[in-house]
């Protein structure tokens, strides 16, 4: 484990970011990591866990101080999700979908509204994102919901699926395409939704795989009369909108992969320093320590890169798509790699609740789909060395 700690020493934070990160640790080990496995067994929304951050004050870690919050780093908040993940990947999911949601606001709202909306995140709102519908997954522009204008109002009528947070969120940032504009990719346009609204419907909530301790929505938008003045820019501004949200909310999936990739290897190899097979430590064996080897190396490799996009965010770089699906894409394989190797590495009881091994390979399987298939991935990446 010395590579990465050496990794850590070489961020050089503050002292003021050290100290909150600290802090995060010890919340995560003393208030988190023993609710994981209670919440996860019974699909129960981790409101403790939950409560504990707000004591701590991270949601106001993304929102500018002028807004109520602390106004820190990007790079910062990767870390914090990071760290939030490795304890409890739903936990994790939870407090980064507020950034996902809210993140838009800070970067494209007006004053106005984000002097309405950002201090109720800052004091612990919860928020989310609402793109995904039955008939638009990996192509967000397919998708149907609408918005029409109706005086000071705009009406939405439609639905989504695969919302985080969406049945406790108390803002959603929601996209549909304006009823006026006729080019489908023209018409989409961005609006925050209060929780409360007359005609806002939850459906459902998923029976999932993992993350079973994050709801998972499916939601309906019936007639609902949201003020114009919650709609992001004009009509028709959604769709750059959308990009640029999702350029920032996948290295937080990164982020949050790299959390669940973690506590996997650090399971594995205290496993393999326990465990005796024929007189010896699973980790004498020559080949456990050729799989410790290459996934330690991509796992320092992906630490790596994730600060790197985090130092260009936070310099001011505005162009980052292709690096930000490089994270994504690298930490969430690596996530699923390393937790099936934990697994392994466990043998029988790594198939068993005893150990949380199975958990975290059920937990890995999402990050390589979510924010953009890992397919998806692939192409935009690929695509960007074709010359024009």
């Amino acid at each position: 484990m010395n590579v990465f700690r050496q990794l850590e020493r070489r961020r050089r934070w503050s002292e003021e970011e050290r100290l909150l990160l600290d802090q995060v640790a010890r919340l995560c080990a003393e208030a988190i990591a023993p609710n994981a496995a209670k919440c996860d067994r019974e699909a129960a929304f981790p409101w403790a866990s939950i409560e504990a951050l707000d004591r701590l004050g991270l949601n106001a870690l993304f929102v500018p101080e002028c807004y109520g919050g602390t106004g820190g780093s990007y790079r910062l908040y990767l870390a914090v999700v990071r760290l939030i993940s490795e304890a409890c990947a739903a936990t994790g999911i939870i407090y980064a979908t507020s950034f996902h949601g809210m993140g838009p606001v800070v970067d494209h709202g007006s004053e106005a509204q984000k002097s309405r909306f950002l201090p109720r995140i800052a004091q612990g709102s919860l928020g989310a994102l609402a793109i995904t519908e039955p008939e638009a997954g990996s192509d967000a522009t397919g998708m149907q919901t609408r918005f029409r204008p109706d005086g000071g109002d705009i009406v939405v009528d439609g639905g989504k699926i695969f919302i985080t947070n969406g049945d406790v969120a108390d803002l959603i940032l929601l996209f549909g395409k304006w009823s006026e504009i006729e080019d489908p990719r023209k018409a989409i346009s961005a609006l925050v939704l209060e929780k409360g609204t007359p005609g806002f419907e939850i459906l459902r909530l998923e029976d999932k795989m993992g993350h079973r301790a994050s709801s998972t929505a499916e939601i309906a938008f019936r007639g609902c009369h949201v003020p114009r003045a919650n709609l992001l820019g004009e009509p028709g501004d959604g769709l750059p909108i959308l990009l640029a949200s999702l350029n920032k909310s996948r290295p937080s999936i990164a982020a949050h992969a790299l959390g669940i990739a973690h506590a996997a290897f650090s399971d594995m190899t205290d496993y393999a320093n326990q465990r005796r097979q024929f007189g010896k430590r699973l980790v004498e064996f020559q080949g456990n320590q050729f799989t410790l080897a290459d996934l330690a190396t991509d796992l320092a490799m992906a630490e790596h890169w994730l600060d790197h996009l985090g130092a260009l965010v936070d310099e001011g770089e505005t162009e980052f798509g292709v690096e930000a699906s490089m994270a994504k894409m690298r930490a969430s394989d690596l996530a699923m790699r390393i937790a099936t190797e934990c697994v392994q590495m466990h043998g029988g009881y790594g198939y068993c609740q005893g150990y949380r091994a199975e958990r975290l390979m059920r937990d890995a399987k999402i990050t390589q789909i979510w924010e953009g298939t890992n397919q998806i991935h692939r192409q935009l990446i690929g695509r960007s060395f074709a010359r024009t």
